[in-house]
């Protein structure tokens, strides 16, 4: 479902505290999706937070594309530093590079200054304050969003659960229209017979009509179709208050009512019921459509 939200959190640095405004915001922004699509947007000076911050949205996050944007305010990114560790590997390979190629040759430390990545925010030296501080703020964030959703969920299951009383009327329909095919074939069967006995002077066993009929009565019977479809119905409609993600559930139920509406179209041979089918097959892709916007 769509929403946005927004999570702040203070940087605690050290014993001297958080500076003044020193603080992360993470923004999400989520749309519809069949699956789960995350994207990542970080400061530039600490990419590396990109994989902690789709590390906590692939925990939490179940269904959806969901846009994370993270913001560094005040001087929380702090003066750039030497990555020590690094400058001492690097110079220690050239001084071996020299020492093979050329071991009168001097190694100026200038070189260090076209190695990339070797100046960092003095914030990655606050490894535990900074993770800690982005998963509140993701935290912040994610129950903002979730109650933006929620209100988007109550509304779609009222949507759902009246389409579902739709899905239950066009039922009573064809349920209350299948004895009058049965009916109706009968009277056909016996005016044909008739027209056969007064063309030919033949008499017309009773007994085989009577076959005929109930033949005709099971080919088209769809009670047990109509009743698995209102398994289904009941069954979607004990999912729609849960709390847990249910949109994949509902759209597998949906398929499956949209496979007994088709065998219900192929049994019917009544123009009333194939109206009714129609409309049923109508409002379960209506469902569909909503469902796709289900956790």
């Amino acid at each position: 479902m769509t929403g946005f939200g927004v999570g702040e959190s203070v940087l605690a640095r050290g014993e001297a505290g958080p500076a003044r405004g020193d603080k992360i915001t993470v923004e999400i922004r989520a749309v519809n999706h069949r699956f789960l699509d995350v994207r990542v947007r970080v400061p530039s000076q600490l990419p590396d937070l990109a994989s902690v911050v789709e590390a906590l949205a692939r925990e939490r996050l179940n269904r959806g594309r969901f846009d994370v944007n993270v913001r560094l305010d005040g001087a929380v990114l702090g003066a750039m530093v030497i990555d020590q560790e690094r400058a001492r590997s690097v110079f220690a390979a050239l001084r071996s590079l020299r020492d093979e190629l050329a071991p009168d040759a001097d190694v100026p430390l200038t070189l260090l200054g076209a190695v990339p990545d070797l100046f960092v925010p003095s914030i990655e030296r606050e490894g535990r304050a900074l993770d800690a501080a982005l998963a509140s703020a993701f935290d912040g964030a994610l129950k903002s969003l979730d109650a933006m959703r929620v209100r988007e969920g109550m509304s779609l299951a009222e949507d759902l659960v009246r389409r579902l009383g739709t899905i239950r009327r066009l039922m009573l329909a064809i349920t209350a229209r299948a004895p009058y095919v049965v009916e109706a074939y009968k009277k056909r069967l016996k005016e044909r017979a008739e027209r056969l006995r007064a063309a030919a002077d033949v008499e017309i066993d009773a007994g085989r009509l009577e076959q005929e009929l109930a033949l005709f009565a099971d080919r088209i019977d769809v009670a047990e179709e109509l009743t698995r479809l209102e398994s289904h119905c009941a069954h979607f409609e004990s999912l729609l208050p849960g709390v847990e993600a249910v949109g994949r559930r509902l759209d597998f139920l949906l398929q499956e009512m949209a496979r007994e509406a088709n065998t219900i179209g192929s049994k019917g041979q009544d123009v009333a019921i194939a109206h009714a089918v129609v409309e049923l097959k109508a409002e379960i892709e209506r469902m569909r459509e909503q469902v796709q916007n289900v956790e």
